[in-house]
């Protein structure tokens, strides 16, 4: 029998799932915040803009279906982390209307600003959205600041009919003076180049930009493995905010993420082969010239890790969105999520997903069997 509780799990780890698929999608982002510095002339710089151009609308729809799940599922959240750190929301969001708007504007008749406005408007894109988005799941672990009573919903409160108060003025740019918000920030935007540079050496047929590429996957894949170390070691030694599975309190265990990960041995396996995967596929590429595959088993690895971090953070009674100043206020899967109900019938449309992933899989791989050069932007009309 499926129960409410199987419900909160399973949601959890469809958005886990969306989450890790998120992160390797950014390999867009991280190649437009390379336009500048791995392209040389005018042809180069337009041979990696349609590289990527070919794919934003896979990370743009993901981050759409990302915060649809999450506001359907657990609409608690998505009040209290959209509706407090809007600052930081907005600003991600924004760039990627940049996104959009460049990929559609930078190549038509007409345009008074010229492509390089709209390349710029593609960097910043890939700065500051691969940089906040991971400052952004880095509190899953760190905690944020607010005050949750959903007594205020039915005017018992003192602030009105609103469930979530966030405490702190700078609503969401708080989070960027955590140094361990921003470790991770700056990790997935390093992990971000280094898949696009994966990415950019399976797709290119150009020899300078493969050869170039290469060194890109060796010079943002070590900062990215530092920088992912020094983040989850310093997460799995920190405090971590654990649920009475019987009380509902919550409170503060040390090395709780480590505990969930020693607690939960298939999840822990299937993150160090994430893990093993990242590498190879970076380390296979920087060292074997022949190697062109790199961005599968990276990406493949990229997408095992993520998953299995977020599973970490809510799973085996975790407060997956803790806050720093009220403890009890922190989100669970449990006081967090929508109606049993609800969360049936999204079930039942779930099962759909695994049908639509295989079809952009055999879509992608049909129309990327040949690679993409010089020659073929001159004879499509469709071009950037």
């Amino acid at each position: 029998m499926i129960t409410y509780e199987f419900l909160q799990q399973y949601w959890w780890f469809i958005m886990s799932l969306l989450g890790g698929l998120l992160v390797f999608l950014l390999f867009v982002q991280g190649g437009q915040s390379m336009l500048h510095s791995l392209s040389r002339e005018e042809d180069e710089k337009r041979l990696l803009v349609n590289a990527l151009g070919r794919k934003w609308e896979y990370t743009f729809t993901t981050l759409v279906t990302f915060g649809g799940a999450f506001f359907a599922s657990f609409p608690l959240f998505y009040s209290t982390s959209f509706g407090g750190a809007y600052w930081a929301w907005m600003i991600l969001l924004f760039c990627f209307v940049l996104q959009a708007v460049s990929y559609e504007f930078q190549s038509k008749p007409g345009n008074i600003f010229g492509a390089g406005v709209y390349r710029n408007f593609l960097f910043v894109n890939g700065l500051l959205g691969t940089f906040l988005l991971g400052v952004l799941v880095a509190t899953f672990f760190t905690g944020s600041e607010f005050m949750m009573s959903k007594g205020n919903i039915a005017g018992l409160g003192t602030v009105g009919p609103v469930i979530s108060q966030w405490q702190n003025p700078l609503h969401g740019l708080e989070l960027l003076g955590n140094p361990r918000n921003l470790t991770l920030g700056l990790a997935i935007f390093f992990l971000a180049r280094t898949q696009a540079s994966l990415f950019f050496v399976n797709r290119l047929s150009h020899e300078t930009l493969e050869k170039r590429s290469r060194k890109f996957v060796l010079f943002n894949g070590l900062p990215f493995v530092v920088l992912f170390l020094i983040f989850l070691i310093w997460t799995l030694l920190a405090d971590g905010y654990a649920v009475d599975p019987v009380t509902k309190e919550v409170y503060l265990e040390k090395m709780k993420y480590l505990h969930n990960f020693i607690q939960m041995p298939l999840v822990m396996v299937l993150f160090l082969l994430g893990v093993v995967a990242v590498l190879y596929g970076i380390i296979r590429t920087v060292f074997s010239s022949s190697f062109k595959k790199g961005v599968w088993f990276s990406g493949a690895g990229t997408i095992l890790t993520v998953t299995m971090l977020l599973l970490v953070a809510g799973y085996n009674n975790t407060a997956y969105y803790p806050s720093t100043v009220d403890l009890q206020s922190s989100l669970t899967l449990q006081n967090s999520s929508s109606s049993e109900f609800t969360l049936s019938v999204m079930a039942v449309v779930s099962l759909l997903v695994p049908v639509v992933a295989a079809y952009i899989f055999y879509a992608w791989r049909a129309l990327e069997r040949k690679k993409l050069s010089l020659d073929d932007l001159n004879s499509d009309g469709h071009a950037y």
